[in-house]
């Protein structure tokens, strides 16, 4: 999956990697001469959605759409990939899990759009997986959509965690979870390996790796691990100001359903 520009790709990939300080995707070309403006503000696009996607305003998205045109979302949802397929390898190897390997041989394909397998293949079918409980779930991903200010994100509630158990009082002790008496010690295992994931993925503390270790079995640390991630697409709208609430005010009620997908309260 690429943007479909290699050299793009490159100024991509090696940005991400410098700004996570993780080994970045491979690359198919040197970009040995002198980036060009677009490939100049991309890579500043990039560093900023890799460091803290909160942090892009309005002029620098502005920059971005201008040199890029109505490749927007194909080129930012390149970045999510080369932002956090190294988050999950780093997240995996500290909890000592299978991790894909470096392979010398690389297929490139220029025509596929990431943003087709990453929203319509990749989200569902972690959506799909069941081993970790819906308030886990739930409260793994409103942290994520804390630390992204995703405010698309922030207004929904997950229907079967809420049945399960989840309610505003748990979900509002999520912002300083380490003080509360309502979340368990597995959420807060749970919520420390998110906070490191999407801060210090290159340094994640052997205490939180050993937290993961005492509350989730293997399978669901991958999960978790996943989760991390298919919540993290939230950082394409965000990046894009894409993510306005669907409510005004308040909450909206949501399924994910047998296939991963989801479904509003005003489509049941």
């Amino acid at each position: 999956m690429s943007s479909g520009d290699p050299r793009l790709d490159n100024v991509i990939r090696l940005t991400s990697g410098r700004a996570l300080r993780l080994r970045p995707l491979p690359v198919e070309v040197d970009v040995l001469d002198e980036n060009s403006e677009v490939e100049s503000v991309v890579a500043a696009f990039a560093e900023q959605f890799s460091t803290d996607v909160t942090g892009i305003g309005d002029h620098q998205r502005g920059r971005f759409a201008a040199v890029v045109g109505d490749r927007a979302f194909r080129v930012v949802s390149a970045i999510f990939v080369a932002d956090f397929v190294p988050r999950v390898w780093a997240g995996l190897a500290a909890l000592g899990l299978a991790r894909p390997d470096h392979s010398d041989e690389v297929g490139w394909d220029h025509g596929t759009d990431p943003a087709g397998v990453l929203l319509g293949e990749y989200v569902p079918s972690v959506a799909r997986l069941r081993e970790l409980d819906a308030v886990t779930t739930e409260v793994v991903r409103l942290r994520g959509a804390a630390a992204h200010h995703c405010r698309l994100c922030r207004s929904l509630r997950e229907a079967k965690a809420l049945d399960a158990g989840g309610s505003e009082e748990l979900y509002g002790d999520i912002e300083d979870f380490e003080a509360s008496e309502r979340l368990t010690e597995q959420h807060k295992a749970a919520l420390r390996y998110v906070d490191a994931l999407v801060w210090t993925p290159s340094a994640i503390p052997e205490e939180v790796a050993a937290g993961v270790h005492a509350h989730f079995s293997e399978e669901e640390s991958v999960e978790l691990t996943l989760d991390v991630m298919r919540n993290a697409t939230n950082k394409i709208a965000v990046a894009l100001a894409a993510d306005a609430p669907r409510v005004e005010s308040g909450t909206e009620r949501y399924l994910v359903d047998d296939d991963g997908q989801t479904v509003f309260a005003d489509a049941v």
